[in-house]
């Protein structure tokens, strides 16, 4: 009879803590949230690393994204990407080509405009380790997707403590892809042209450019 008590103890104080685990996180999420959508924009410069060793996969390129609301511009992997509200604009210079296509319809699609606030539907959520990195305190939030058939298996979401500023994102897939997303510079409410998120197809079309309209 004492076992079956010290048991049931143990497992109501495991989940007590669990739960108090998830609601620190939980409010640490709402903080970095609620922090990203003060902005009126803003500006992140990214190391972006894709690994699968039983693959043979390791690719690291540097990008860069602009976002207001959501309205997006990026440079990656050699293209510009463009959202202006309506429709998305894929510029690849090295094929002289643009690529138009209207919003995507799937709202679980990580668009530039979620990257910084994907984690607020979806997942479950706790607390995970605290890092110094060159005297930044970077708190990781363990993220697990709710919906059993998603293609990842966890994301670590390290957040600065002070700032409430996302640092850097480890997504790990069931198939063994870790996608490292690290970031270099992040600054917001920046004096922005009023035309940035605005594509000029005659431009293109000038320059030699083949459009493309899907």
């Amino acid at each position: 009879m004492k076992n079956i008590f010290l048991v049931l103890t143990l497992v109501l104080l495991s989940n007590t803590t669990f739960a108090q685990n998830s609601e620190k996180a939980k409010v640490l999420l709402e903080d970095v949230y609620n922090k990203v959508k003060s902005y009126d924009n803003i500006y992140v410069d990214f190391k972006y690393v894709l690994n699968n060793a039983e693959a043979g996969i390791n690719q690291e390129t540097r990008g860069e994204v602009t976002l207001q609301g959501d309205k997006y511009i990026g440079n990656f992997f050699g293209s510009t990407q463009l959202f202006d509200g309506s429709k998305v604009y894929t510029i690849i210079p090295e094929n002289e080509e643009v690529t138009i296509e209207d919003k995507s319809e799937d709202e679980n699609a990580l668009t530039p405009a979620k990257m910084l606030t994907f984690y607020k539907e979806g997942h479950n959520y706790e607390m995970d380790i605290l890092q110094n990195v060159n005297g930044r305190k970077i708190q990781y939030v363990k993220l697990t997707p709710i919906d059993t058939d998603s293609e990842i298996k966890t994301i670590l979401l390290g957040i600065d403590a002070e700032t409430k500023h996302i640092y850097k994102l480890i997504e790990t897939g069931k198939n063994g892809t870790t996608t490292t997303i690290t970031v270099n510079s992040f600054k917001t409410d920046q004096p922005l042209s009023k035309t940035l998120f605005t594509f000029d197809e005659a431009k293109y079309k000038n320059d030699g450019y083949y459009i493309v309209r899907n």
